[in-house]
């Protein structure tokens, strides 16, 4: 395996930003996603050729307590690795790399989205790859398969996004990505095909911010998918097309019409099998409307949840208080929460190099 000469990078150090996201934008399921101003951020610095340990990571905000340190175990060095094999570099370059994740993990943010982009991007920039964002998008499909949320954090905005189809022989190995892809006699993974997801940036009005009510539980990913029906009824599909047609424009109009966009943002594709996982969420659907909550122009589930999200264009801490009370009046003592007021950014994932 071949690997570059550390005295031979251009730059001594680089940050990364990823945006936090949320997808499934009401009826957009596996569709639409949406960028946000909370950054999942790596300072990282080059080690000189030769320092033990090559790699000295550190991590701060949610998840510090539980998220692993080790190369070959955290799931941003993970992909970055498995990106480096497909270039023939077997592992990579000595590192000094100090994460802040403000995102709340498993909560429907896109905290997994936003680390495996960060992870294309550490590549990027650890093995001056020159990658476009486009190539960058097809090395994240590889890894994580809901293009709703890697494309938003990677181009930032509002996205509409799909997978195109792919032959299973493109999808191999299975364990991508792999940890040491390339020690030990293992085989060098393939390099992935090309325009593996398709997007689309949408129009957004500015007026319109995100009120995310994040409650103070997980909901897993494979959980909230394990609810879905298989197979759906033609009136419900269509419920859910007609609507997204509308909300891609209706977000990006001016003035805002809530009341256009609140109908639009219905969904009976994954919120209604979903509700029982999210006490009050049902409620908060109903009665979180632009009559009773001056400002309100939608709501929905972030991602799989448990966030609730409710675009705002004004009173975004009574609306936020509203979601709260829900929660906390839920059985069993209650469920806690926070909220954050968010805006939708229109720049995605970035690297800013240190000369």
């Amino acid at each position: 395996m071949s690997q570059t000469s550390p005295a031979s990078y251009k730059h001594k150090g680089f940050k990364i930003s990823v945006p936090a996201t949320s997808a499934n934008i009401g009826p957009g399921f596996d569709v639409l996603g949406i960028a946000y101003s909370m950054y999942l951020t790596l300072d990282c610095a080059r080690l000189p050729e030769g320092a033990s340990p090559r790699l000295v990571m550190s991590y701060e905000g949610e998840g510090a307590s539980d998220v692993p340190l080790i190369a070959e175990k955290n799931l941003i060095t993970k992909t970055a690795m498995y990106v480096l094999s497909t270039y023939g570099i077997d592992q990579l370059p000595p590192l000094k790399i100090h994460c802040t994740n403000p995102i709340p993990l498993g909560r429907g943010l896109g905290s997994s989205g936003s680390a495996v982009v960060a992870g294309v991007l550490l590549a990027n920039a650890a093995g001056e790859l020159n990658m476009t964002n486009d190539r960058m998008l097809d090395y994240c499909l590889m890894v994580e398969r809901h293009p709703d949320n890697v494309a938003p954090a990677l181009m930032g905005g509002f996205v509409a996004s799909f997978l195109r189809e792919l032959e299973p022989k493109d999808l191999e190995p299975s364990s991508i990505p792999q940890s040491e892809p390339t020690r030990n006699g293992a085989p060098q993974p393939p390099t992935p095909v090309t325009d593996i997801g398709h997007y689309v940036q949408l129009g957004w009005n500015d007026e319109i911010k995100a009120v995310t009510i994040i409650p103070d539980f997980e909901v897993a990913t494979e959980d909230a998918r394990a609810v879905l029906p298989d197979m759906y009824e033609r009136p419900d599909v269509i419920y859910n097309l007609q609507r997204i047609a509308v909300l891609t424009s209706a977000l990006a109009r001016k003035p805002v019409n809530p009341g256009l966009i609140h109908q639009a943002m219905r969904d009976k594709v994954h919120q209604p099998y979903r509700k029982h996982l999210i006490p009050g969420m049902a409620e908060m659907l109903e009665t979180i409307t632009p009559t009773t909550c001056p400002g309100v122009v939608g709501i929905c589930l972030s991602g799989a949840g448990p966030t609730i999200l409710v675009l705002a264009t004004k009173n975004f801490e009574e609306i936020a208080h509203r979601v709260q009370a829900i929660f906390e009046k839920q059985p069993n003592g209650g469920i806690k929460s926070m909220y954050k007021v968010l805006d939708i950014v229109e720049e995605g994932a970035k690297t800013e190099y240190q000369d």
